[in-house]
């Protein structure tokens, strides 16, 4: 009996020898620096994740430098086996898998990391607004992702109803983000502010609730008022396919990552230079000291959490021309806000930017590169976990995070 043509393209004794050198050097490099650095009494903070790195990517010619010399860490040390042990884990993937389009054609390699890069823009901004509510209030909203999801809807709904009055798309875009802002900002004001004020004896726990509550609220409202039927819009201006030597991007994901662009640099302008943006920033350093010279924690408070979800509904009114928006949509946006931001480092918004993008990146990196089309997307953000996971045993503050 014939073995299939799938199983035929499979070789999974080099793969395996290749996996079995990064993780059993990567392992020892781990465990092992982190020790002799600690026994010389030299810093170790960053022993292990430059012990694993180095193990996996050059095994016992790297780790026996690192132990005897044990040097300074810093990023120099990370390019070269860092950029071996990728080689190694894709030489492995050629191996055990060799017609998959992500080893034979290089045009889609890229197109894959295009499109990444363009979602994961926008998932950068979704988790810049959490980011920011994190700083000012110091609690994690776990209504975030709905706010994307009211973003969507609120778009939708107003482009369907201006379209015969011949304005344009991009007012549902507008009126997203005054929608979810003036949600965010009277449920902060209402709901939130008696924490801040001393009147609520559990503030974390009191906070966790409020804003699983409001999840719920509005991801089962929308369920009931709008249904389950997907909906989504055309691209909000004409562009075409747009065309870069052999790579073809999709003008709904190009558009959706210029205003997830035009955003971040909206914000940035407002953070560095108006009174506001500096009121916010002195409070998420010092609130007594803000408070000193003149800020209301309160209303930053208020406007912080404002903003957040201005920024998560803005998000979500780009990319309802690139996804098909459905209730439940909120509740997989909040999944990936929080990796992400743990994986850029809490607290740190141009963290929270290159996280999405990462994410962005490695989700359809593997969704393409899955060797079973039919099930990929059903992993899709199992991809993102992994790395997310690996991050964390490494650098458990995360990419750009800080040491408490």
């Amino acid at each position: 009996m014939q073995a299939s043509p799938l199983l035929q393209e499979f070789h999974p004794g080099p793969a395996l020898l290749i996996l079995a050198w990064v993780v059993v050097w990567g392992g020892i490099g781990g465990v092992v620096t982190p020790r002799i650095y600690r026994r010389r009494d030299l810093d170790a903070s960053k022993a292990t994740l430059y012990g694993t790195i180095a193990g996996a990517g050059l095994g016992p010619i790297l780790l026996i430098i690192l132990w005897t010399k044990t040097p300074e860490l810093d990023w120099r040390w990370n390019v070269i086996p860092s950029l071996t042990a990728l080689g190694l884990l894709y030489w492995a993937f050629a191996t055990y898998h060799p017609a998959n389009l992500c080893v034979t054609s290089g045009t889609y390699v890229i197109s894959q990391v295009s499109n990444g890069i363009l979602i994961g823009i926008l998932y950068g901004v979704i988790a810049i607004g959490l980011t920011l509510i994190f700083s000012i209030l110091g609690i994690v909203s776990f209504a975030h992702g709905q706010f994307y999801m009211l973003g969507g809807y609120a778009a939708f709904f107003t482009i369907s109803q201006t379209m015969g009055a011949g304005l344009h798309p991009i007012i549902g875009l507008l009126m997203a983000g005054l929608i979810t802002f003036v949600i965010g900002v009277v449920f902060e004001y209402t709901l939130l502010r008696p924490m801040h004020l001393g009147k609520v004896e559990r503030p974390g726990e009191y906070a966790i609730l409020l804003t699983f509550g409001l999840a719920f609220f509005l991801e089962y409202s929308a369920l009931a008022i709008l249904g389950a039927n997907p909906r989504k819009v055309d691209p909000f201006f004409n562009l075409g396919n747009i065309t870069i030597g052999a790579i073809t991007l999709p003008p709904s994901r190009v558009i959706a990552a210029g205003i997830g662009l035009l955003i971040l640099v909206i914000l940035l302008w407002f953070l560095n230079y108006t009174w506001l943006g500096k009121a916010l920033r002195a409070v998420s350093q010092d609130k007594q000291a803000a408070a000193v010279v003149g800020i209301n924690p309160l209303n930053m408070n208020t406007l912080a959490f404002g903003l957040g979800a201005m920024l998560a509904g803005l998000s979500g009114a780009a990319l309802v021309q690139v996804l098909a928006w459905v209730p439940n949509i909120g509740a997989l946006a909040s999944t990936r806000s929080f990796v992400v931001i743990v994986l850029g480092g809490m607290g740190s918004l141009p963290g929270a930017m290159i996280g999405g993008i990462v994410i962005g990146i490695v989700e359809s990196l593997g969704v393409g590169c899955f060797p079973d089309v039919s099930r990929a997307l059903a992993y899709q953000q199992v991809f993102g976990m992994i790395i997310f996971a690996v991050v964390l045993l490494l650098k458990p503050t995360g990419l750009f995070g800080r040491e408490l």
